[in-house]
């Protein structure tokens, strides 16, 4: 059996190519949008003190040595969050980065351990204001590929169409039959609750599952295959547990985070967003021993952020794939085809 061309191929590059020249369209046409609505583009370093303190995501770890010979742990960003936020604490209004981010053991036809976010922010601006945008920049993608709809794995969504506004808890009764908010006890997430209504509704857990991994695999499962068939979804109010970069609603059991669905594709993930340093501090804290629990490890705390948090302003905040946006809008298949030069290793 003979391997797989290399992507350079002049063959597999000719097939790509129509991908890669709607990619640039798209960049170029998402930037005049920014632009217009006096955003700054902006450059953040990739190498970070702390790469973001999620449970789940997983970083490349390197080394910094000194002139002097010293040793110091750097990673490379899982997103711009942090330097973007600081620069909103400089005074800074209106900010977006197109640009590289890199998260480890992610790779399949929507994943790269290397790809490109787009993420934006809006001082003193209400969250709501992000989904307007949203609804924009698939009007300009498409406009820019030449798209008359979206399309994943034999699904379709208009771009052009309004999104849907569709809260969690709505979605978690019409898909899943399980009203998630009643597994809240005094607000806190009760796991025993969660894990009795998943079986009710056919779905497996197991013994050492949580609260939240048992909420993901219902999302997965249930919720996500059906948002964005013919037009794009707004997943929004999550459960506050859910939510550790968002201001609670006014439902303290909610967060105002919201998500962008296209053809079951997550596209995006907005929030309005969390100023109090010391409640950031202690998710950060409560978030990195989950993470020493299950995986052996934790990241540390980037302390001058959370300074910066502090002085930060109110504002609005959201990361978008846009490797994943130009799929869509190009009907690709899997995420390389969209990317000039993939990382090496099993990307065939």
């Amino acid at each position: 059996m003979n391997d797989p061309s290399p992507w350079w191929d002049r063959d597999v590059y000719a097939d790509r190519r129509p991908f890669l020249l709607a990619r640039g369209r798209i960049l170029s046409a998402l930037r005049e949008w920014f632009r217009r609505r006096g955003f700054l583009e902006v450059e953040t370093p990739a190498l970070q003190v702390s790469p973001g303190n999620e449970v789940h995501l997983h970083a490349f770890a390197t080394e910094l040595i000194t002139p002097a010979a010293g040793r110091k742990p750097l990673y490379l960003h899982t997103s711009p969050e942090f330097t973007c936020k600081k620069l909103l604490a400089a005074g800074e209004a209106r900010v977006f980065s197109l640009g590289h981010v890199f998260r480890n053991r992610e790779r399949g036809p929507l994943h790269h351990p290397e790809f490109t976010m787009l993420e934006w922010y809006r001082a003193n601006e209400p969250y709501e204001a992000l989904m307007e945008d949203c609804a924009a920049i698939l009007d300009e993608a498409a406009k820019a590929a030449g798209a008359l709809q979206f399309q994943w794995k034999g699904r379709a969504a208009d771009p052009y169409a309004p999104p849907e506004r569709l809260s969690v808890r709505d979605a978690f009764q019409k898909f899943a039959g399980i009203d998630v908010l009643a597994t809240l006890t005094a607000g806190e997430p009760n796991r025993d609750k969660l894990a009795a209504a998943a079986r009710a509704a056919g779905i497996a857990t197991a013994d050492d599952d949580t609260w939240s991994d048992i909420f993901s695999r219902v999302l997965v499962e249930r919720i996500e295959p059906q948002l964005g068939h013919g037009h794009a979804v707004l997943l929004d109010r999550y459960p506050l547990p859910e939510a550790a970069w968002a201001r609670p609603d006014s439902d303290p059991r909610l967060a105002k985070r919201f998500e962008l669905y296209v053809c079951g594709v997550e596209l995006a993930n907005g929030f309005a967003e969390l100023t109090d340093a010391k409640e950031q501090q202690r998710r950060f804290e409560e978030a990195m021993a989950e993470r020493q629990r299950r995986y052996g490890e934790q990241y540390p705390i980037d302390n001058d952020f959370l300074e910066a948090l502090g002085q930060m302003p109110p504002a609005s905040g959201i990361a978008l794939g846009f490797d994943r946006l130009v799929m869509l809008a190009t009907g690709a298949a899997r995420i390389e085809q969209v990317l000039w030069a993939p990382v090496a290793g099993d990307d065939r």
